[in-house]
């Protein structure tokens, strides 16, 4: 069952929800029907308490002494993170990176459909990644308003990401996913989710140089 939500909820709770969603399907495809707050937090080395007030404050609560069903979890944190519709994407910038991205299929069980790629290179422009045509960044305008599309993942070099921002800002995109390490400047109202690389890299050096520091001491 569900209930309302008071208030925002916050974005740590948010970037969990996903890995919850993992730890369902696997169950589901088990052949699981109900599950509690401490099997997910048992799963992804969590506490119960964090699982139980991350999904209450998506309003949804379980059923006490049987938990929570699968299958209606499953929806309910779908339509939260607005997985259960599709949102069409432009990718811009088509070096290694952006045709990784391009091609990655796993996107679309998350709800985000790339549909095209758009560079200044002309040896990119009108080639196929993934079966996804490259358009020269000059027609972005016009086919972010044929197409309705909100969404521009941002894949250029940091020194251009500013200028396509800007220009992608001009042609009609609402909210970018940015995969450069600049931080955008951008007009009140448009969205912006960086995806810190970098950051995920430093956090993995340090702990793997505490874990060698640890069994070096331990010899």
């Amino acid at each position: 069952m569900t209930k309302k939500i008071s208030k925002s909820v916050p974005q740590p709770t948010i970037r969990r929800l996903p890995s919850y969603l993992q730890v369902l399907n696997e169950l589901k495809n088990k052949g699981g029907s109900y599950v509690s707050s401490s099997f997910i937090a048992g799963q992804l080395q969590l506490e119960a308490i964090q699982v139980r007030k991350d999904l209450s404050a998506t309003g949804v609560t379980g059923q006490a002494g049987v938990g929570f069903d699968v299958a209606e979890l499953i929806k309910h944190i779908e339509e939260f993170l607005g997985w259960d519709n599709t949102h069409d994407a432009f990718l811009i910038g088509c070096g290694n990176l952006g045709a990784a991205l391009i091609g990655y299929e796993g996107f679309k069980d998350s709800g985000l459909n790339i549909i095209a790629g758009f560079d200044v290179d002309k040896s990119k422009i009108g080639k196929m990644f993934a079966g996804k045509l490259v358009f020269d960044l000059e027609k972005l305008g016009n086919l972010v308003s044929r197409m309705h599309i909100n969404i521009a993942v941002l894949a250029v070099p940091p020194r251009q990401a500013q200028d396509a921002a800007c220009y992608a800002v001009s042609c009609g995109i609402k909210a970018f996913w940015n995969f450069t390490p600049v931080q955008l400047e951008v007009p009140e109202g448009i969205i912006v989710e960086r995806v810190g690389l970098e950051s995920s890299l430093a956090v993995l050096s340090s702990r793997l140089k505490e874990q060698l520091k640890a069994e070096k001491v331990k010899r």
